[in-house]
């Protein structure tokens, strides 16, 4: 069997393949995040090692024994930062935080050819900025740095006691060479490191070292290979199938982002369209990321409507009769297109006859909304995209899927275990890894269990609906700075 752990935002989840791919067991256990100001975002990473054992050790004794390999994938660009002793200095900074907007300019004009390096623009979620704030911030800290890791990167460290990292969750740091697949130096100047605070690089089905014998006896295994993994989206990817030039998938989990596989780096910075390598060699891939996807609906449920969970606000929303008021998802910034972490959520429109169901429902729009931008993004930048295969907890709700098919105007594919995601993939990089198989053997996609095609209804709504949602972005967006 092949374990695949995904450090993820909201909890870390451990899945068993058997060698023939198969899902065998799963275990997920919960992690909280911290806000210590606004535009924080802030975890533990002792927090993610105890939920690491937790939902490893949830899984059944024998299926454990029985493990081969393992695979690491999680939650990217978080800033780790260790010691010369590999002590965490801070709780690590995480994807979703935007303090370190001034940073990122700073970053680009330290080095005028950033974005020809990491072919990306340089934004407030990404890793280099994080330092550069706490340089600027916390010098006492950032003087102790001797090591610089990404949330499962750290994990890694833990269970291994090596420092390694995969290209894909590298590409999103602003110190990698996109391109060429190496650290780039002059990015680590700009940023007031050096080389020896990376850790080193593998492809993601290359094996970075073995578990320690102390967590193997615990975890009731052998010291198994770990192989490198990838970033939550890339492994999600490959859990997929998603690992040819054109195959595509849409993922609502806590962020919501449409991938694309490529063949060769297709690089759109000026719209902030992420373009990163992928988890398997001599491939790459686009991504669009809104911040606040599925975490928009969890929201709503808890603090606006009251409802017991995100399906029931689901099913709220799907009783709608009136219309719905305009949702801009951006409750802690966004990335595609706008880069912009000042951007903030707004409900527009709101009527003496606006009830529950029409907020429910614009919560949802406003979600898919937010993807069609990104998905437009993507296609500027030269991809076609064909069908998208839906990922994280999103691809249980159906309904939803209609909203976003319409919106999108792009057929939507529902396989098995679409809910597993990067954990799953993370495990089919492991088998490749132990087993030696090729890409097309160890990653075929899942047995399709539905289709959802645009309705003709629903696509004219949304080209209805889309243009004013654009405009709304703009007139607030000077709004959202304090600028007026």
């Amino acid at each position: 069997m092949y374990l695949g752990i995904d450090v993820g935002t909201s909890g870390v989840k451990a899945a068993l393949l058997a060698a023939d791919g198969s899902l065998v067991e799963q275990a997920t256990a919960p992690l909280e995040v911290s806000r210590p100001a606004p535009m924080h975002s802030e975890q533990d990473p002792a927090d993610w090692w105890a939920a690491t054992e937790k939902a490893v050790l949830s899984l059944k004794a024998q299926n454990r024994k029985a493990v081969r390999g393992i695979g690491v994938a999680g939650q990217m660009h978080g800033a780790t930062l260790l010691d010369a002793q590999d002590r965490v200095l801070r709780p690590a900074i995480l994807w979703n935080d935007g303090r370190s907007e001034a940073e990122c300019a700073e970053l680009e004009a330290a080095e005028p050819r950033s974005r020809e390096i990491i072919a990306n623009a340089v934004m407030a979620g990404f890793t280099a900025p994080k330092l550069l704030w706490v340089r600027k911030h916390e010098r006492e800290i950032f003087d102790q740095v001797r090591s610089v890791l990404l949330p499962k990167d750290y994990v890694r460290l833990l269970m291994t006691g090596t420092k390694a990292c995969d290209m894909a969750d590298a590409s999103g740091t602003c110190w990698l060479d996109v391109a060429n697949r190496s650290w780039s130096e002059e990015m680590l100047t700009a940023t007031g490191l050096s080389l020896s605070a990376m850790p080193e690089l593998f492809e993601g089905n290359a094996v970075t070292g073995n578990l320690l014998a102390d967590v193997a006896a615990r975890w009731g295994m052998d010291s198994v290979p770990v192989v490198a993994g990838g970033g939550d989206n890339a492994a999600a990817a490959v859990g997929l199938g998603v690992v040819n030039d054109g195959d595509a998938f849409i993922s609502l989990g806590t962020s919501g982002v449409v991938f694309v596989a490529t063949d060769s780096l297709r690089a759109n910075p000026s719209r902030g369209l992420h373009a990163f390598c992928h988890a398997l060699p001599n491939m790459w891939h686009q991504m669009s990321v809104m911040l606040s996807a599925a975490a928009s609906l969890d929201w709503a449920s808890k603090n606006v409507l009251g409802t017991e969970d995100v399906p029931a606000l689901l099913t709220l929303a799907e009783d709608s009769t009136g219309e719905a008021p305009y949702f801009l998802p951006y409750l802690t910034g966004e990335r595609t297109p706008h880069a912009d972490p000042h951007a903030q959520g707004v409900l527009f429109g709101l009527r003496a006859e606006t009830g529950r169901p029409e907020i429910a429902r614009s919560i949802v729009e406003g979600v898919a909304m937010g993807l069609r931008d990104g998905l437009d993004t993507i296609t500027e930048s030269g991809s076609k995209v064909e069908s998208l295969t839906v990922a994280g907890g999103g691809s249980r709700s159906l309904f939803w899927g209609r909203i976003l098919a319409g919106a999108l105007d792009t057929p939507l594919v529902y396989r098995a275990g679409g809910d597993v995601g990067p954990a799953f993939g993370a495990a089919r990089l492991a088998l490749m890894a132990v087993e030696g198989a090729p890409v097309a053997d160890a990653c075929p996609p899942p047995t399709m269990i539905a289709t959802v095609e645009p309705e003709p209804a629903i696509v004219s709504y949304f080209q209805g609906r889309q243009p004013r949602f654009r405009s709304l972005y703009s007139a607030l967006q000077s709004s959202f700075r304090g600028d007026q």
